[in-house]
């Protein structure tokens, strides 16, 4: 059991990669607008999924380059295979729903939907990891929700039907995906070095999302720019913020509180959203995301 000390310093290391990480998050959304207006959700997902599998493979071996002589066992058949199978959930799956969302709603509307995975992720840590929320927790949720419908309602609550049902209906359902993902990879896998289960996940994912975009919309032709949204997406999205917010998670004893702090990326999100992709931002952004920060001070608080 780690001392107050240490387990002080965890809880800050994981603070500084969690913001990290929240930060490269909050640039996606436009990322993936700028690469849909040129590529299919399928070509996206493999071209950034075949950069991030590259980047997680050199992180490996620059680790291990730079400890040689430390033992590192290795991975049972159990872990390969829940590595194997969260692959399976993301990318293939998570990536093809997400990207297909924000093919078909605005980004202002895709994005903050999307972040609601964080109340997700808070009430599923109370089965998976068995962590409990207080009164205080709870109400931040709940506010932090009421902002994100204001966001998406845009003030308006007598109409919901003004934006692409399947499309909301998939963005929803990928905040499912996420938090399980996360939530069940810290469960199965523990504190093994993200970067080894990553490689066997995203490796394993490779050929299914390959042969359904072969079967679907076809396979990207090879340019620069597609080379550069893959970077972008499978960097950015899938490959750095991906290490920093896995070893967060396992660094921290608050994973459901940590998992709010997700909603200060909207803020960010959202002025690159009217200044790059040029859309109008709703007055009741702003109300919403009042909303959000003060869900996150009570969830924060202490």
């Amino acid at each position: 059991m780690d001392s107050p000390a240490a387990s002080q310093r965890n809880e800050r290391r994981a603070l500084i990669y969690a913001l990290i990480a929240i930060a490269l998050w909050s640039t996606i959304a436009t990322g993936f607008k700028l690469g849909l207006r040129e590529f299919t959700p399928g070509q996206l997902v493999l071209a950034g999924a075949i950069a991030s599998t590259l980047f997680f493979a050199i992180v490996h071996l620059f680790g291990r380059s730079r400890a040689p002589h430390k033992p590192v066992a290795p991975l049972t058949r159990r872990q390969v295979a829940a590595a194997a199978v969260l692959g399976l959930l993301n990318p293939f799956v998570y990536y093809f729903v997400l990207l297909e969302a924000y093919d078909r709603l605005p980004a202002q509307i895709a994005q903050p939907l999307n972040y609601t995975w964080a109340i997700t992720m808070a009430v599923l840590a109370i089965p998976v990891l068995k962590q409990r929320l207080d009164p205080r927790a709870w109400g931040g949720v709940g506010l932090g929700y009421v902002g994100v419908v204001i966001l998406l309602t845009q003030g308006d609550f007598t109409s919901f039907d003004r934006f692409d049902s399947l499309g909301i209906f998939l963005a929803v359902l990928s905040t499912l995906i996420w938090a399980s993902y996360w939530l069940l990879g810290r469960r199965w896998l523990g504190d093994i070095d993200p970067a080894r289960t990553l490689i066997v996940g995203f490796s394993v994912a490779l050929l299914p999302i390959a042969v359904a975009v072969a079967l679907t919309d076809g396979m990207p032709t090879f340019s620069m720019r597609l080379v550069g949204f893959a970077i972008w997406v499978g960097l950015l999205e899938m490959g750095v913020a991906f290490l920093l917010w896995q070893r967060a998670l396992q660094l921290t004893e608050r994973a459901g509180a940590l998992a709010q702090l997700i909603f200060l990326s909207p803020l960010a999100s959202l002025v690159l959203i009217g200044s790059v992709l040029g859309e109008d931002i709703h007055l009741s952004a702003v109300v919403a995301l009042a909303a959000i920060l003060a869900g996150l001070f009570l969830t924060q608080r202490r």
